[in-house]
């Protein structure tokens, strides 16, 4: 299959082949920089157990929280996409954020001023040394496609996504798409 090239903002899509990886398998993850220093990006379709007011008491609110990645798990990463809201923010692309004031952040969900569709949640991230990410695409790992979600991909459905994306490729990976996520339970 012909992919995009790895870039900021792009997506990684896990291979079918990628089983018995917890963090991995059907990941979709997006891009925050890509350089030839390495790569990292958030798992955006893995909800962990915990919502923010779990994590963070002070923030009185249910938005969920992702596991971002198997990197520094014991760390609250955030992509947004109001960035005129949230000072000190890095724009990913596309009108995506990473990052920012997290105090300014917390005001923010209080006041109700920013909703669950603005803003996601992160417990680490995903990390990749120069070169091991182009190794794990030359070894058939992941598909990179370029984010057509734009910054509407915070509030993509994640308990579909990875189906969607293989149904979207078509021809054999069409077959995945309701394959058990662990072969053996089938």
């Amino acid at each position: 299959m012909v992919t995009a090239k790895p870039e900021k903002g792009n997506l990684l899509i896990a291979e079918p082949a990628i089983i018995g990886d917890v963090s991995f398998n059907r990941s979709i993850v997006l891009l925050a920089d890509h350089s030839h220093e390495g790569s990292i990006g958030f798992i955006l379709n893995k909800p962990l157990e915990y919502n923010i007011n779990d994590l963070i008491p002070e923030i009185e609110a249910t938005y969920k929280v992702y596991n971002g990645g198997p990197v520094e798990q014991d760390n609250l990463y955030f992509i947004h996409k109001v960035p005129n809201l949230i000072p000190n923010s890095i724009e990913i692309s596309l009108g995506i954020y990473w990052g920012g004031d997290f105090t300014k952040v917390a005001e923010l969900i209080k006041d109700r001023t920013i909703k669950e569709t603005d803003i996601k949640f992160f417990l680490g991230y995903s990390g990749w040394e120069a070169n091991q990410l182009e190794n794990e695409l030359k070894a058939n790992s992941w598909v990179v496609t370029e984010n057509v979600y734009e910054k509407n991909i915070i509030e993509k459905d994640y308990e579909s996504f990875w189906k969607e994306k293989m149904l979207e490729f078509g021809g054999e990976y069409s077959i995945w798409s309701n394959a058990p996520e662990n072969p053996s339970f089938n």
